[in-house]
């Protein structure tokens, strides 16, 4: 069978993405970013999955105001860098795994998820830029990638609660493949960040790091997490936590196994006005 190894929690900041893009990783203002990011590349490269199953959220690029899933999973076999309007960011074309893919949207379409299924779709910075923080600058991604985009930008969005769940049927769903896979799932987005009005800039750490206390060691209290304390407490696009819930409730302790292992955790401000959470948890 197939097996969750471990989840990884990761911001998608784009200018994150354009800092490296760029060759400016070294500069002042982005070192201390991508010097957390340092273990998580060795560690990846220790820990090579055989599959990623990548939670994020499309920014109006694959899916737009007029037509928006809640939850849609890529099972295509491949998935081209998109253009966000200034040009793809050069680099490698995202590999998926179909027939991991079928799979997981079968089983947790039967256990009563409504998923929409994509063929073809280009990926934005919100799947990119976790790859980039987590891989470098390589030739080709280590492995293939099932994109799963969610829709928190449209309301109405999913609850926390209703994402945690979804992380329980996706581990029902990957173990119930009958190949030796070893899969790790991410999820991305996030922290505390508002992008306009007269909040435009908000960040509360205590809030983001009190989300990683829970998400580590209560994950049941995170996912209870009302959506007006997203908003009230991390900003308007601070409710792409939400996608750090489908990771967490895909994890071993949730169906009654050990507490996973914290690998790493970082935490900076700022990064583009925003807040940069990451986090490794591998199940023991």
């Amino acid at each position: 069978m197939a097996k969750i190894t471990a989840s990884v929690y990761t911001s998608h900041v784009p200018a994150i993405g354009a800092a490296l893009d760029l060759g400016k990783s070294n500069e002042p203002y982005w070192q201390p970013v991508f010097k957390g990011y340092d273990f998580s590349k060795q560690w990846l490269k220790d820990n090579t999955p055989d599959v990623i199953f990548l939670v994020y959220n499309d920014h109006a690029t694959a899916f737009s105001l007029e037509m928006i899933p809640t939850f849609a999973i890529g099972c295509a076999e491949s998935f081209t860098p998109a253009d966000e309007g200034w040009g793809p960011r050069p680099v490698p074309v995202v590999q998926g795994h179909p027939e991991l893919a079928a799979h997981i949207a079968q089983s947790v379409i039967q256990q009563d998820f409504d998923l929409t299924i994509v063929n073809k779709m280009d990926v934005d910075h919100g799947l990119t830029v976790p790859l980039s923080l987590m891989c470098g600058q390589p030739q080709a991604w280590p492995c293939p990638v099932i994109p799963f985009a969610v829709n928190v930008v449209q309301y109405p969005v999913p609850s926390g609660q209703r994402c945690f769940n979804l992380g329980k049927a996706i581990r029902k769903a990957v173990e119930s493949f009958d190949k030796p896979l070893n899969v790790q799932i991410w999820g991305t987005g996030g922290m505390s960040h508002q992008l306009q009005g007269p909040r435009a800039g908000l960040i509360n750490k205590e809030f983001d790091n009190a989300f990683l206390d829970k998400l580590i060691a209560d994950p049941a209290a995170a996912a209870a997490i009302p959506h007006i304390d997203y908003v009230r407490e991390a900003g308007s696009e601070g409710i792409e936590l939400v996608m750090w819930l489908i990771a967490r409730g895909a994890m071993a302790d949730v169906a009654g196994g050990p507490p996973p292992k914290v690998a790493h955790r970082f935490y900076h401000v700022p990064a583009s006005n925003t807040a940069v959470g990451h986090l490794i948890l591998e199940n023991n």
